[in-house]
């Protein structure tokens, strides 16, 4: 599944891994292309939930695109500001959380370089697989690749592949970023200067066992420690749990392990951790 091209609803963008076949030029004009038919962006997504007092993060009043309600309190503004970069690591189920939140409020977001992506658990915790676009292979400049796409989607999640950007390149294309209005999300890789830093750390499982029996069992629950800092604030860090609450995944504010009877969406909750 995470290898598979999934185009954005309304005839967007649905790059396919058949680009890799293609010369540079040849594929940037094919994703301009593409992207000439992308819906207008989703200006419909609100903050969740509004700023803190005195807690802008740009200072210049730019818009935010939403996170999972339990993280909102980590960021000044309660989420994450159009037109800057992000840098995200550790534990996939933060990314995912990422991904879901904004394409559920209305926005459109496409992964570039990351074939592994668990589609799955992104879908448990709400995502709307029609607003999200993937580009597995994108060829030997996946930066020039996030770079057009800043142009028509909310959200660009760059995976590096263990590459680090040079920070001539890095300004170029946050400037890009900055005057489009969309946010880039950066993983895998380091990316100089971005403006907000988010980790998340598995802490705890609920369900695998103790004692003799650690390690055996369904997956019922994951504990996060997940953490932000940014240009304009200090680091703030909050635990987390990601688990089953009826029909999908929610993040919850930290609380004891507890049967919640549903055994759903453990498959999922494993493939975002790394468990599984």
């Amino acid at each position: 599944m995470g290898t598979e091209a999934v185009g954005t609803e309304g005839g967007g963008v649905s790059p396919d891994a058949g680009l890799a076949g293609l010369s540079r030029q040849e594929r940037l004009d094919q994703l301009r292309r593409r992207m000439a038919a992308v819906p207008a962006r989703g200006e419909a997504v609100a903050p969740r939930p509004g700023p803190e007092p005195g807690g802008d993060l740009s200072g210049d009043g730019r818009q935010v695109l939403p996170v999972p309600p339990a993280l909102a309190s980590l960021l000044p503004r309660g989420g994450l500001a159009r037109g800057t970069v992000v840098s995200v690591s550790g534990a996939g189920s933060l990314l995912l959380g990422l991904l879901a939140s904004v394409t559920e409020s209305g926005g459109h977001a496409a992964v570039i370089g990351l074939p592994r992506l668990g589609l799955l658990s992104a879908i448990e915790m709400g995502a709307e697989l029609g607003r999200l676009a993937l580009i597995p292979d994108p060829g030997p400049d996946p930066v020039e690749v996030a770079a057009v796409l800043l142009d028509g989607i909310d959200m660009v999640v760059l995976g590096l592949g263990g590459l680090a950007v040079p920070p001539s390149r890095a300004r170029a294309v946050v400037a890009r970023a900055r005057s489009k209005g969309s946010t880039l999300v950066v993983t895998d890789g380091h990316w100089g200067g971005a403006e907000v830093r988010l980790e998340a750390a598995v802490r705890d499982y609920d369900g695998l066992g103790c004692g003799p029996e650690l390690g055996r069992g369904r997956l019922r629950g994951l504990r996060l420690a997940v953490s932000a800092e940014g240009r304009a604030f200090q680091r703030r860090t909050a635990r987390l749990d990601v688990r089953p609450v009826g029909s999908r995944v929610e993040w919850l504010p930290d609380m004891p392990a507890r049967d919640l009877g549903s055994g759903e969406h453990e498959g999922a909750l494993a493939r975002s951790s790394g468990v599984a």
